[in-house]
């Protein structure tokens, strides 16, 4: 009998935990809510791209402080694996607080930390130890899908008013 309770009792606790895990919503758990916070301090960047301009999103992290720090800032972003666009930063940027590695997606902003360098993500990726996700696009990756190298100029967009 107490066998089975407590075969009952785990069965619970890990439909809960998948219940818990499976939920995108900003509910009462823990991580939702702190990305929903992540979310609510977020800053827009505007990425200068030859006539275009793309703009994105960043998550506040101390990575991503840390890269903000640097704005304005203009770099020659060299294809990589036909997959992102990349180039090094003038500092190393802290990893205090980060995950591990992060999987991108298609306009995915990254810091790879092994080498020091700045990621835009123009077509998906698996899953990369020291990859820290910045932020992403909201739109016009596109700009970054072609051959070669391209300049950019990164700037922070000042003082958004939220409705």
């Amino acid at each position: 009998m107490l066998i089975l309770v407590l075969v009952l009792v785990m069965s619970l606790s890990y439909s809960a935990c998948r219940a818990d895990n499976s939920m995108t919503s900003g509910a009462s758990l823990k991580l939702p809510t702190e990305i929903s916070t992540k979310q609510a301090n977020s800053m827009q960047i505007n990425i200068k791209v030859k006539d275009k301009v793309v703009t994105a999103t960043l998550s506040d992290s101390k990575t991503t402080q840390d890269f903000i720090s640097l704005l304005p800032l203009t770099l020659t972003l060299e294809d990589y694996a036909r997959t992102e666009k990349i180039s090094n930063l003038p500092k190393r940027l802290s990893t205090e607080d980060a995950p591990p590695g992060s999987d991108p997606a298609v306009g995915d902003i990254a810091y790879y930390a092994p080498w020091g360098n700045l990621a835009i993500y123009y077509r998906d990726f698996g899953y990369s130890n020291g990859l820290i996700i910045l932020g992403k696009t909201d739109g016009g990756i596109e700009a970054f899908n072609m051959p070669g190298s391209v300049e950019v100029t990164i700037e922070l967009v000042q003082s958004q008013s939220r409705g």
